[in-house]
């Protein structure tokens, strides 16, 4: 199992094109017809089905999450909550304990008053789990769980499922998270809204399982590039969803971005970084963060600069190699030849 974002942070068209270029742009991504690919993604609730071990017989109710959940239940159990190992039942004190506090019991309530159900959660997975199946007819899929975890896990990918941490995604105004503001500084935390959960969960399969970047891609541009694919990825398997949200920025962010995209690109030319591979020098354009250290007035840079780079110059080539599939994109390992023929410049 692989927690994608944890309380322990581990870590883990260019600019102003022309209104008919743009709308051009989003109309071609959507027009791909799905209607007759039978799939249909539901959220299972594991936390309400975990919930049922205050209610119903401990030791029966564990043994009908393990059928039902499999590896999960143990990487929830054993990884996640930290409680023990289910190979001995003296975790279930533990589990015991955890479900009769008081912590538990409100941060449940807040839960399930955020989330009643998951429908449109499952609906916007549906259209993005079709499109995956689409461009990638043999891709088996995984299920899709819902928990909670005291703050633990925001996404977890493990054998055959996804889950994702619903009490990272109550909305930015939620009660908890300043006191959490050491683990999750207001800066990430803004985003722990339930709109994120479709994205982060498609970032999460793409990135973990599907596409993982490659130990050789030390250089800033290798980076770069292989960012730019991925959220060009999720623009074509999310059409719908706003690009703030993708990338994570803010609305100004976005438009700081954009308004200064050419003295982004002059100042990694001009401070030689390309092809600079010292990851302490690179971190800085690459990591979260509230804004990027060295550019813009009064701490108002958007930060991930290398990743919305990245982003413009594979757009960038997209357009210039109309032809190009989203597969051959993500075959072409050579940076260099991506940057040389999109011919970025930005203005």
């Amino acid at each position: 199992m692989r927690i994608l974002y944890s309380s322990k942070l581990n870590h883990f068209c260019a600019l102003f094109f022309i209104a008919a270029l743009l709308s051009a742009c989003k109309s071609d991504k959507k027009k791909i017809d799905v209607s007759n690919i039978d799939l249909e993604v539901h959220i299972e609730r594991f936390d309400h089905d975990f919930d049922q071990m205050r209610l119903k017989p401990m030791v029966q109710q564990a043994a009908v999450l393990q059928q039902k959940y499999g590896p999960f239940y143990a990487d929830f159990i054993e990884r996640i909550l930290e409680a023990g190992s289910i190979a001995d039942t003296s975790y279930l004190a533990n589990i015991r304990q955890i479900i009769n506090g008081k912590p538990y019991l409100d941060l449940k309530h807040e839960v399930d008053s955020v989330f009643p159900d998951l429908n449109k959660q499952n609906e916007a997975l549906t259209d993005a789990f079709k499109r995956i199946k689409y461009y990638f007819p043999n891709k088996q899929l995984p299920k899709v769980y819902a928990y909670f975890s005291g703050f633990q896990a925001q996404t977890t990918l493990g054998n055959g499922y996804i889950g994702i941490g619903l009490d990272q995604f109550l909305g930015s105004k939620s009660k908890f998270y300043p006191a959490l503001v050491n683990t999750y500084p207001q800066y990430i935390s803004r985003r722990f809204t339930p709109e994120n959960i479709a994205p982060r969960i498609i970032e999460g399969i793409i990135r973990e399982d599907m596409f993982p970047e490659k130990d050789a891609d030390k250089s800033l541009l290798a980076k770069m590039v292989y960012e730019g694919k991925m959220m060009y990825l999720m623009d074509v398997l999310l059409p719908d969803v706003a690009d703030s949200v993708k990338i994570g920025y803010t609305t100004k962010q976005m438009e700081w971005s954009k308004a200064f995209e050419s003295n982004i690109w002059g100042y990694f030319l001009e401070e030689k970084l390309l092809y600079e591979t010292d990851y302490q020098k690179l971190q800085k354009y690459l990591n979260e963060a509230p804004f990027t250290p060295g550019l813009g007035e009064k701490n108002e840079s958007a930060p991930k600069l290398a990743i919305y780079t990245g982003w413009q110059i594979v757009k960038q080539y997209m357009i210039k190699h109309p032809d190009t599939t989203i597969q051959q994109l993500l075959a072409l390992n050579d940076a260099q030849k991506i940057l040389d023929e999109a011919g970025y410049h930005p203005k």
